[in-house]
């Protein structure tokens, strides 16, 4: 059922507006003013909203470093360099003449970004992935087969911007190459982006990955990202358990040594077969259990069977420690300075 209202009606409305605002005062008894919106600050994104955005980008950076330098198998150094909020008709104006631009979808936000990959770094990247060394080349267009390398390349920092947006639920979706034409249609020019630089390093060239997002719908996701940064991580009891399960499971190099002695050069340049070594240590000398490279305790050599182990002794009197087992090597070394 609609109902019209009246002039009298939205006149009474207007009125009670003003006074509700009227009546608010601020600490001092004093009436405040009304404040006044300005609707150039849509999409303008915080200070502690770029703080979170930085943390997660210099994330981003770190893993694509070792994700891609292990997939070139080449030295690779990523570092974040700015992030800044423009007006998207100065981030066309930045764009290079000679780049790799391509769309990014931004799910579940149904927006569309933008990344741009220096063409500097085609070359050595191409050269790489056909067997080459990775030589810098001359910038230049791509051929089709240089195309979809990279565009493989391009997968690769999917994955890792997944990965470091993964706990706000943003998902970027790479979609295809885009010609500096079609890239200044993606959005108007007066929207607000994000541009996020990325600089990027190999053995003979180097070169910038640019990220342009549209600011106003990050806003919901980074007040998640930031919501999320400030609640303390804690573990469920079920978390814990599966943690020491999985501790449990680990193995350690652990050996079962007498303790460093001193032998004179000569002793040992005589030895022969069948020789025997006096070594200069008490006839019922413990011996040092080391795990992991660390002194664990003191311990006697014992055996069962084709068992090997260590009988701790002192505080943990009683304690039996598996070392090896069948025809692995002696636990029971000898160390000599």
């Amino acid at each position: 059922m609609e109902k019209n209202l009246l002039q009298e009606d939205i006149d009474a409305l207007f009125a009670a507006a003003g006074a509700n605002a009227t009546a608010k005062t601020n600490d001092n008894g004093d009436a405040k003013p009304p404040e006044k919106y300005s609707f150039s600050n849509a999409g303008q994104i915080s200070n502690d909203q770029m703080r979170a955005i930085s943390t997660v980008n210099d994330l981003f950076a770190r893993n694509l470093m070792h994700t891609l330098g292990a997939w070139l198998r080449m030295p690779l150094k990523v570092k974040l360099v700015s992030g800044e909020q423009l007006p998207f008709n100065e981030f066309l104006e930045r764009l290079s003449t000679m780049s790799y631009i391509c769309s990014v979808r931004l799910e579940p936000l149904g927006a569309v970004g933008l990344l741009e990959l220096d063409l500097a770094l085609a070359a050595p990247i191409v050269d790489v992935l056909l067997g080459g060394t990775g030589r810098a080349g001359q910038v230049r267009e791509l051929t089709d087969i240089e195309e979809a390398i990279l565009t493989a390349v391009v997968q690769v920092v999917m994955q890792e911007l997944n990965l470091a947006w993964q706990p706000v639920g943003l998902v970027f979706a790479f979609e295809k190459r885009e010609t500096e034409a079609q890239a200044a249609r993606t959005m108007t020019l007066g929207e607000k982006t994000l541009c996020v630089s990325f600089e990027a390093r190999m053995p003979e060239v180097q070169g910038v990955l640019n990220l342009c997002l549209p600011a106003v719908v990050l806003n919901a996701i980074l007040r998640r990202l930031i919501a999320q940064g400030d609640q303390p991580r804690r573990r469920s009891k079920d978390a814990q358990a599966k943690m020491r399960e999985l501790v449990g499971e680990v193995k350690v190099g652990a050996v079962l040594q007498f303790p460093p002695v001193r032998l004179r050069a000569a002793e040992l340049s005589s030895l022969e077969p069948g020789a025997v070594l006096r070594l200069p240590l008490p006839r019922y000398q413990m011996a040092e259990l080391r795990v992991g490279g660390l002194q664990f305790g003191r311990a006697y050599p014992v055996r069962t069977g084709e068992h090997r182990g260590a009988q701790i002794e002192g505080e943990n009197c009683g304690s039996l420690m598996k070392l090896s087992s069948g025809n692995d090597v002696a636990a029971a070394t000898t160390s000599v300075n």
